[in-house]
């Protein structure tokens, strides 16, 4: 398995805005660019000598022939837009600063560095300078392919110096994210635009100063900035635990969608009409549920006996089976691959179809041994279920996928263990699932939730299958 691939991946999607939902009462990142170049007009004039006159050093209007297209909110901006680069550090001579040569700066997607104790006058001539929150990444080959970049941190003093062979970026404002900058600095298209125009003789191959001040980047609303970066480090700790064989990769896939859930069932995945943005003032039903939460303006929390027209389950008699007939699913049909389906004559599924009768857009539920997972009937043909199986047929104000999905959310799964009970295999009783609470939103928006979810699922999927081939 391959797990700079997959960090890679994270990265591309990342700077793509398809890592986290855009949210559309964030500030454009265009409104923070305008005041970083207003804030840079005040300090470059004096108010008592001269005019302040425009800044024309940027192209104002859409920038050509760019790799992809910025989501809606971001822009594309030169690093030089929103980073000083270079900067100098004015500090008295005995002051104690942090020395970092080029050994001392993590390859790869790391972010460490550690340092020696040096005195400022001893380092302030023939060395980089550098403070607390700079940027650092290396300019020369192979240290720039090797993603040798670092946000320096926990410096004496808050000041450092070493090796000539960095470029120093401090971003120009607060609403410019160091992390999300040191990320893009370590994307498959940042290496390759540095690489291919690196300048020297061959073996002290290097980037120039220039090249990364021309380099483009889609810069994102400050607030997205910040979910961006809390998502990707959560990734990267993740893929270390893969890396020191703590974890599989099903494993680091599986948790990834059990967030997704989580985030949706909140009202925190798909973006909300700005006017139903905020919670609902409680966190309790009438029964004062601990399982129950803050909800967004427009949700409900119910139980599921009331958005199904029916709960109920399967057979509880063995049927007689059959070489073929009528399919009669059971617990492993839904949980798990079984090649060893199970059939009834059509007679007996007559009958059991009295009391029971699964149809297209019902949604299947374990509730016996493996409890918990969701399944929509999403084909045509008949079958019978086993008691094993928990059948619900949601209401018209209820979406089947949207059940399903909340049916394996950690907030449902956490009810549905709070009331199992347990003879000689776990088992959930019909009243119990019954009371089940569900966070409701309105039906169109469960719709977007469904969506929202399963395009991060696929993506999901499309990382674990490119990883195993």
């Amino acid at each position: 398995m391959n797990t700079k691939q997959l960090r890679q991946k994270i990265l591309d999607l990342a700077i793509r805005g398809k890592l986290v939902p855009q949210d559309p009462n964030d500030e454009p990142a265009s409104a923070l660019l305008e005041r970083i170049r207003a804030n840079r007009n005040v300090a470059r004039t004096s108010a008592k000598t001269r005019k302040i006159k425009p800044d024309n050093s940027d192209d104002k209007s859409p920038y050509r022939n760019l790799p992809f297209q910025a989501p809606k909110g971001w822009v594309w901006v030169k690093i030089k837009d929103v980073f000083e680069i270079n900067p100098k550090n004015e500090i008295a001579d005995e002051t104690q600063v942090s020395f970092i040569p080029m050994t001392f700066i993590s390859e790869g997607f790391a972010n460490k560095h550690i340092f020696e104790i040096r005195k400022w006058k001893e380092v302030k001539k023939g060395f980089t300078h550098f403070r607390n929150g700079d940027v650092g990444i290396a300019k020369i080959t192979p240290c720039f392919e090797n993603r040798k970049s670092v946000i320096f941190k926990d410096l004496k003093n808050n000041f450092g110096a070493g090796t000539t062979e960095l470029h120093i970026l401090r971003p120009k404002s607060d609403e410019v994210s160091n992390f999300y900058l040191l990320f893009f600095a370590k994307t498959e298209m940042f290496i390759t635009n540095g690489v291919q125009q690196f300048s020297g003789a061959v073996g002290q191959q290097r980037v120039g100063k220039s090249v990364i001040e021309e380099t483009y980047f889609p810069l994102p609303p400050l607030a997205e900035q910040r979910r961006i970066v809390s998502v990707i480090e959560s990734a990267f700790a993740l893929i270390d635990e893969i890396e020191d064989g703590k974890i599989s990769l099903r494993q680091i896939v599986g948790q990834a969608k059990a967030k997704t859930l989580d985030l949706a069932v909140r009202g925190k995945l798909a973006p909300r009409p700005a006017a139903n943005c905020r919670l609902k003032n409680t966190k309790t039903t009438a029964d004062n549920s601990p399982y129950a939460f803050e909800v967004p303006e427009g949700w409900k929390i119910v139980k599921l006996e009331n958005v199904c027209n029916q709960i109920t389950d399967g057979t509880h008699k063995t049927p007689k089976y059959t070489t073929d007939g009528i399919p009669f699913l059971r617990v492993t049909d839904i949980t798990e691959s079984n090649d060893s389906k199970k059939f009834i004559s059509e007679e007996e599924h007559t009958e059991l179809i009295k009391r029971c009768k699964p149809e297209k857009g019902n949604v299947l539920l374990s509730k016996n041994g493996t409890i918990g997972v969701a399944k929509v009937v999403d084909w045509e043909y008949e079958f019978s279920i086993f008691v094993s199986l928990c059948l619900l047929k949601p209401k018209e104000e209820l979406n089947s996928k949207y059940l399903a999905y909340y049916l394996g959310s950690a907030n449902a799964l956490s009810q549905m263990t709070s009331r199992q009970k347990t003879v000689t295999i776990t088992n959930l009783h019909l009243e119990e699932i019954r009371e089940i609470q569900l966070p409701l939103p309105p039906l169109s928006e469960q719709q977007l939730i469904v969506a929202r979810i399963e395009a991060i699922f696929a993506r999901l999927d499309a990382i674990e299958n490119e990883l195993k081939a």
